[in-house]
């Protein structure tokens, strides 16, 4: 069933020109993340290497070290070409793993209230509500006002905000699978609740978790970028794109624009080419929008 899900996901993006190049784009980004910082020519990082006198070279300028700022340098000296490199990593491994931690949470309580249903339904739905309440941001800032500044802690308050969605999606498709034959003979046979829930449940419920996921990956990475863009999201110490978009906007009204807009651009490619993809696997799975 799983198997028919994901070919059925892949076949529906390769039918659509826009969701292939997305999702192009979406892999090639990828592949830059995880190699990037061995063809780089500078880690920016690095307070050993940085040279002040290479602070807001233009793109196209050379650096003191001999090598090409082909995307112009900042106020650090730093290579842009190099910082959006390892910006680009720790804003998808950001956004990656918090949309992940959220979907295993989101869909444990989904699936439990839908099964159980009656108190735990309505104990996990309210709390549901409460969350999907409140606008994410206004919460992640909250959360963050009193766990502090770090990865994990950004990772941490975009799990609390994003579970709602994934568990009031899974509860909807496991209520549908619940009244059907496959569960009643599970039950009958005596398997444990573990077993029902996450071998026989949780795979027939797989297609909203697909588009879920794929949106809220891009969801996490605009959050993530936006607390970091206001300064409370992620230390200077370890780089994301909100937090480079952020250097740079100080300085983008006097003529240095390179510093603030090639990393939004490649924040804005990111996001866009997820959301194209996250569509149209919306579209694929939606019976009501009809597969095109």
């Amino acid at each position: 069933m799983s198997d028919s899900i994901f070919k059925k996901a892949a076949s529906g993006i390769l039918r659509s020109p826009k969701a292939t190049i997305g999702a192009i784009v979406c892999l090639f980004l990828l592949l830059a993340a995880l190699i990037g910082p061995w063809l780089v020519p500078q880690d920016p990082y690095d307070l050993a290497v940085l040279d002040i006198f290479d602070a807001k070279m233009k793109p196209g300028e050379e650096s003191q070290a001999g090598f090409t700022f082909w995307l112009g340098s900042d106020t650090q000296g730093r290579d842009m070409l190099s910082a959006m490199v390892y910006g680009l990593r720790t804003s998808l491994a950001v956004g990656v793993l918090a949309g992940l931690c959220a979907l295993l949470v989101g869909t444990t309580l989904g699936l439990a209230a839908a099964y159980f249903g009656g108190r735990v339904d309505a104990l996990i739905m309210r709390a549901v509500d409460l969350m999907l309440g409140f606008p994410t941001i206004l919460v992640a800032l909250m959360l963050l006002a009193m766990l502090g500044q770090g990865v994990w802690k950004v990772i941490l308050a975009l799990i609390l905000v994003q579970w709602a969605m994934f568990a009031r999606a899974v509860r909807s498709a496991a209520l549908v699978e619940k009244g059907k034959d496959y569960i009643e003979a599970a039950n009958m046979l005596g398997l444990s609740k573990p077993r029902i829930l996450f071998g026989h449940l949780l795979p027939n419920c797989l297609s909203p978790l697909i588009v879920i996921g794929t949106l809220q990956v891009a969801n996490a990475i605009s959050a993530e970028a936006t607390l970091s863009f206001l300064g409370i999201g992620l230390p200077i110490t370890q780089p994301s794109l909100g937090l480079l978009i952020a250097n740079g906007y100080q300085v983008v009204m006097s003529g240095q624009y390179w510093m603030s807009v090639y990393p939004g651009l490649l924040l804005l490619a990111l996001v866009f080419s997820i959301n194209i993809v996250g569509d149209r696997l919306r579209e694929v799975f939606n019976p009501r929008l009809g597969e095109r």
